[in-house]
C-alpha cells in the first residue's frame, strides 16, 4: 500500500510530500524545503523508511530545495524533468520515464506551463501536480520560460484526462486547501476548467501584474544546481 504524508512550510506556503510502501518502506520525497530539512530526515528516520529518491517538480523561485543536502545525507539520487536545464540531478526524467517505488511505479509527466521544465508525478491514483495545477487555480506562466499556452494545453491534453477521482496534491496553497480531485477542478478551476477556453486563460494571464518573487535572486541560482550541499 502506498502512503503520503503530506508537510507544510510556513514561510513560503510550500507542501513537501512524503510518499512511501508500506511493505517495502521505500520512500519518496518530493519538493523538500531545505529550513525543513531536520524535519524531514527525522520523520523517515522515525517511519522506519529507505528513501530512494527527491524528486522535484520544477526548479522553484520562492524557496531554496534541500535535495543536494539530503542526497549527501542519506546518499540517494536527485530526480529532475529533462527540460529544467538543471546541474547536478542524477536522472532527468523524460515524459512517461518511472521510478519504481517498492511494488509500485511513479510515472513522470512533463507539464509545462509554470516553467518549462515542469513536471508532474503520477502514483495510486494521486497526481503531485506542482505549480502546474493548484486547488483552484494554476501557477503563474511570467517567467522561467513559463507559457499560458502551454499551462492550458497540459492541464486539458495531459492532467485532465486522468479519472474525476484522481487527486490532486498541488505544491503551493494559500489559503490551507489540502487536496483536491480532478473532478472538482474540471469543473471549478476559473483558470484552466472545462467552460474556460484557451485564448481566455492565455489573455487573463497577459493582464495580471504579479510582484517578483522575494527569493528570486537567491533561490532559483541554487536550486539550477540541486540546492546546497549543507
Amino acid at each position: 500500500m502506498i502512503k503520503t504524508r503530506q508537510l507544510f512550510d510556513q514561510g513560503t506556503c510550500t507542501y513537501t510530500y512524503l510518499i512511501f510502501d508500506d511493505e517495502s518502506k521505500e520512500a519518496v520525497i518530493i519538493d523538500p524545503v531545505l529550513e525543513n530539512f531536520t524535519r524531514d530526515t527525522t520523520l523517515i528516520k522515525k517511519l522506519g523508511l529507505t528513501l530512494v529518491g527527491v524528486l522535484e517538480t520544477h526548479v522553484h523561485a520562492d524557496h531554496i530545495t534541500a535535495a543536494n543536502k539530503i542526497r549527501h545525507y542519506m546518499n540517494v539520487k536527485i530526480y529532475f524533468g529533462s527540460k529544467s536545464g538543471v546541474k547536478g540531478a542524477d536522472v532527468l526524467l523524460d515524459d512517461g520515464d518511472q521510478i519504481n517505488l517498492g511494488k509500485e511505479n511513479i510515472t513522470a509527466i512533463h507539464t509545462p506551463g509554470h516553467t518549462k521544465g515542469s513536471i508532474t508525478y503520477y502514483i495510486d491514483d494521486k497526481l503531485f501536480t506542482g505549480d502546474t495545477l493548484f486547488i483552484g487555480g494554476t501557477g503563474r506562466t511570467d517567467f522561467q520560460g513559463g507559457s499560458a499556452k502551454d499551462t492550458y494545453s497540459s492541464c486539458k491534453n495531459k492532467l485532465f484526462t486522468y479519472s474525476d477521482e484522481t487527486l490532486v496534491y498541488p505544491a503551493h496553497n494559500y489559503e490551507g486547501l489540502t487536496v483536491s480531485t480532478i473532478g472538482e477542478e474540471r469543473q471549478w478551476n476559473p483558470n484552466v476548467g472545462d467552460v474556460i477556453k484557451e485564448e481566455e486563460f492565455i489573455e487573463s494571464e497577459k493582464r495580471k501584474e504579479r510582484p517578483y518573487p522575494r527569493k528570486f535572486d537567491i533561490a532559483v541560482p541554487a536550486n539550477m544546481s540541486c540546492g546546497p550541499k549543507d
